[in-house]
């Protein structure tokens, strides 16, 4: 298997390289996406990638795109090195991994949408009784599912800083009333959608997070969508309400961080063979659960 943690390309203008991506710009409408196979806990960047994370992520990130297309259009142009313009042409590098896409203008929040009470949800509720102003029934237990999907935006924090919790009315100052209700709805209807067809291949999606752009007054959804990087995926068969779930996602890395002796800030720690596997195996089994198709590694 190969493995790419960071990538140039002759004649190619990189314009970013965030926790997972390197961002490449194409022409004044098109960008080119790669994903790596950098993993970030606690945004750090780890020192150890995830061998076949990254094509993981893009192939499950251009089924979900095309699967909700009905819902909104998103930015996928191509998704094969033999569409691509030069330089990014045929370059093997790129294969299963990588995406020609429109360019968009990002919405400065993170659209974020809650099925189940965990993680900072779960901490907030326990303090609060409520997730970002929306109160909640009281008596509520780890791992509930909620009476509805709730919408829970954030911040989008620059790399090595961590998004924050905003509330409804937050996120219309920030992008506007009108859109804000709309990527609100979108991201309930979108959610809804996953959940049914993840369950039904053994799935929970106790939580997931999207992103949306605008090419002039059109809204899209862009960067990744319903992977286990923005997502907490649990196995159905195991899901026991009042604690922690076992899980498909990125949380079973945090978990094994959390018993280590590290404050969180870079550099992380080194990882141990058996986490590495075992984080891959997890990421290639949401894969072939939820697109009903065999992982090919490159």
């Amino acid at each position: 298997m190969d493995i790419l943690t960071n990538i140039d390309i002759t004649g190619g203008k990189k314009l970013s390289s965030g926790k997972v991506r390197e961002i490449f710009d194409v022409d004044a409408d098109r960008l080119l996406i790669v994903t790596t196979d950098r993993i970030s806990a606690f945004d750090v960047i780890l020192p150890d990638p995830i061998p076949d994370k990254g094509p993981v992520l893009n192939q499950l990130s251009l089924f979900w795109f095309e699967k909700t297309s009905a819902i909104i259009p998103n930015h996928v142009i191509a998704a094969h090195s033999e569409d691509y313009p030069a330089p990014f042409l045929n370059d093997k590098r790129l294969a299963g991994r990588s995406m020609l896409v429109k360019k968009a203008k990002p919405l400065p929040v993170e659209c974020v949408v809650r099925g189940y009470l965990s993680g900072s949800g779960w901490k907030e509720y326990k303090q609060k009784g409520s997730i970002c102003s929306i109160p909640l029934p009281q008596g509520l237990s780890e791992s509930d599912k909620l009476p509805e999907p709730i919408f829970t935006p954030t911040t989008k924090a620059e790399l090595g800083h961590h998004d924050e919790a905003i509330d409804f009315d937050t996120t219309c100052s920030l992008i506007g009333a009108e859109i804000a209700e709309k990527v609100r709805a979108i991201s309930i209807r979108i959610y809804s959608l996953a959940s049914e067809h993840a369950r039904n291949n053994g799935i929970i999606i106790a939580d997931t997070k999207f992103e949306f752009g605008r090419i002039g007054g059109d809204l899209l959804l862009i960067d990744e969508a319903l992977t286990p990087d923005s997502s907490r995926f649990w196995p159905l068969d195991a899901y026991t309400p009042g604690k922690p779930q076992p899980s498909f996602d990125k949380q079973f890395l945090r978990d094994y961080l959390e018993t280590l002796d590290w404050n969180k800030t870079s550099p992380g720690p080194k990882l141990p063979y058996h986490i590495i596997n075992k984080t891959r195996e997890k990421y290639i089994e949401a894969y072939e659960r939820l697109t009903g198709k065999q992982f090919i590694t490159a």
